[in-house]
C-alpha cells in the first residue's frame, strides 16, 4: 500500500512540476522589449501588405492600424499568460465573455484579423522564427492570389434600351468588345428594358460604353466598378 501511495504521489508530483515549470513569474525587461519589437515588425508587414492588396470600395486606415495593435496586444497577453498559472486561467475566463460585434464585410479582412491574432500568439510564446517565416509565407500567398484576382476586376454595366431589337444589338456588340459578360438582372417596363450585366474588360478597353450608347434604341449606358458582390 505504501509503495502504491508513494508511486501515486510521485506521479502526481511529476504532473504538478511539469505544469509549474511551464510558467515563470520572472519576466525580463529585455524579453518584453524583444517580443514587442518582433510583434511590431510583423504587424507593420501585415499593415503594408493589407494596404497594397486592398481591393474593396473604401479603404479603412483605422482597421489597418488596428491590425498592428492586435499583434502587439495579443503578444502582451500571451507573455502574461505564460508567466502565471492563475493569471492564465483568469485570462481564459475573461476573454471567453468578450463579444466582438464589428461587422466584417470582406472575407479577406477576416483572414487578416486571424493572421494578426495568430502572429501575436506565436510571437508572445517566444517562437519568433515561426512567426516571421509563417507571416512571410502567408503574406506571399495572399499577395499572389489577391493581386491576380484584382487584375481581372469585374464591372457592372447598366443599359437602358427601348425594344427587344435594341437589346439584341447590345448583346451582339458586347460579344465583340469585352472578354466575357453575363446578365445579372433584367427589368422590363413599357417602352424600356433595363439590363445589369457583369463584364470583364479587355486591357485598356473602356471606350465601348460610348459605342453601346451609339446603338439604335439605346437610351443610356453606365459602367460601374464593384468588388464582385451583387444582390438582386
Amino acid at each position: 500500500m505504501q509503495t502504491a501511495n508513494s508511486s501515486s504521489t510521485s506521479f502526481s508530483d511529476i504532473i504538478k512540476n511539469s505544469i509549474l515549470e511551464n510558467f515563470s513569474s520572472n519576466i525580463s525587461i529585455s524579453n518584453i522589449i524583444i517580443t514587442l519589437c518582433v510583434a511590431f515588425l510583423i504587424g507593420l508587414f501585415i499593415f503594408i501588405l493589407y494596404k497594397r492588396v486592398f481591393s474593396g470600395v473604401l479603404y479603412s486606415k483605422s482597421f489597418n492600424v488596428s491590425l498592428i495593435g492586435m499583434v502587439m496586444v495579443t503578444a502582451v497577453v500571451i507573455i502574461a499568460v505564460n508567466s502565471n498559472l492563475v493569471l492564465s486561467l483568469g485570462m481564459v475566463g475573461a476573454l471567453s465573455i468578450v463579444r466582438f460585434r464589428t461587422p466584417i464585410k470582406d472575407p479577406t479582412d477576416l483572414v487578416f484579423l486571424f493572421w494578426a491574432a495568430a502572429a501575436g500568439i506565436v510571437t508572445g510564446a517566444g517562437f519568433y522564427s515561426l512567426a516571421a517565416i509563417g507571416s512571410a509565407i502567408v503574406g506571399l500567398v495572399l499577395f499572389l492570389f489577391i493581386k491576380n484576382t484584382s487584375a481581372d476586376a469585374p464591372y457592372l454595366l447598366v443599359v437602358n434600351c427601348d425594344s427587344d431589337e435594341s437589346e439584341l444589338l447590345v448583346h451582339n456588340q458586347m460579344k465583340q468588345l469585352v472578354k466575357r459578360y453575363n446578365v445579372k438582372q433584367k427589368n422590363v417596363t413599357p417602352h424600356n428594358i433595363e439590363m445589369t450585366l457583369e463584364v470583364r474588360l479587355r486591357d485598356g478597353e473602356g471606350r465601348f460604353v460610348n459605342q453601346i450608347c451609339e446603338l439604335g434604341g439605346v437610351k443610356n449606358a453606365v459602367l460601374i466598378s464593384y468588388n464582385g458582390d451583387y444582390v438582386s
